[in-house]
């Protein structure tokens, strides 16, 4: 804080800027996933705003800067964090119309199969196995982009529940291994464990009534 503080008020937003972009675009690199060039292109009309001002007005302060900056990039999935609440809360229409919201404030590829995930899981937990499945199916099944491995596990693991609860045994054994694959130490790989043991032990694996969700994936 010293450092920045004895830097010119332009070369101390610029540096936020830019270690706020550089930590997030490797943090997606630890997840497998491509940068997010939607973040990249906000973030840095955001900062060369910021130091605009810093030339032509008076300067911003940097916690200030840091935290216009995070709401700004990260508002899609923020708003996800507070449906997944809701949706934790059973307020189900509540977390839907966030939700619809998130979708029309411009989210790139990663943050939309979040908030898709997300809606899918919603659905399961109000009661609608149909909708959940086709909303889940359809994120899923975008080989474009990858969502990170929690949120993959999450996925296919209450995709697996909604063809449990929709009569589809053999799709729901699928969705249960991928989930185990995508992240093996995840509370949603044990979940499909779990759900793969009761399967096995039954005869007539339609009869299945669906295992419960345990949890919507985090997104921040």
């Amino acid at each position: 804080m010293a450092v920045l503080a004895s830097l010119p008020a332009w070369l101390t937003t610029l540096l936020i800027g830019a270690l706020f972009l550089g930590c997030f675009t490797g943090l997606a690199a630890l997840r497998r996933q491509k940068p997010s060039i939607r973040f990249l292109v906000e973030g840095g009309i955001l900062t060369a705003a910021a130091v605009a001002l810093c030339f032509l007005a008076r300067p911003v302060y940097p916690i200030l800067f840091l935290v216009i900056l995070y709401l700004v990039t990260m508002r899609v999935r923020l708003l996800v964090d507070l449906s997944n609440v809701l949706t934790s809360r059973r307020c189900f229409r509540a977390a839907l119309t966030v939700q619809d919201f998130a979708m029309r404030l411009g989210p790139d590829s990663a943050s939309r199969q979040i908030a898709l995930i997300s809606r899918g899981v919603t659905q399961l937990r109000m009661g609608e196995p149909q909708a959940a499945y086709f909303t889940l199916k359809s994120v899923l099944l975008d080989e474009a982009i990858k969502p990170a491995a929690r949120d993959q596990a999450a996925g296919f693991y209450n995709l697996g529940v909604a063809c449990e609860r929709t009569n589809r045994p053999q799709e729901a054994e699928r969705c249960f291994r991928a989930a185990i694959e995508a992240m093996p130490s995840s509370i949603y790989a044990l979940g499909a464990d779990k759900a793969l043991k009761r399967a096995a032990s039954r005869d007539g694996r339609g009869s299945a009534s669906g295992g419960e969700a345990p949890g919507v994936p985090p997104t921040a």
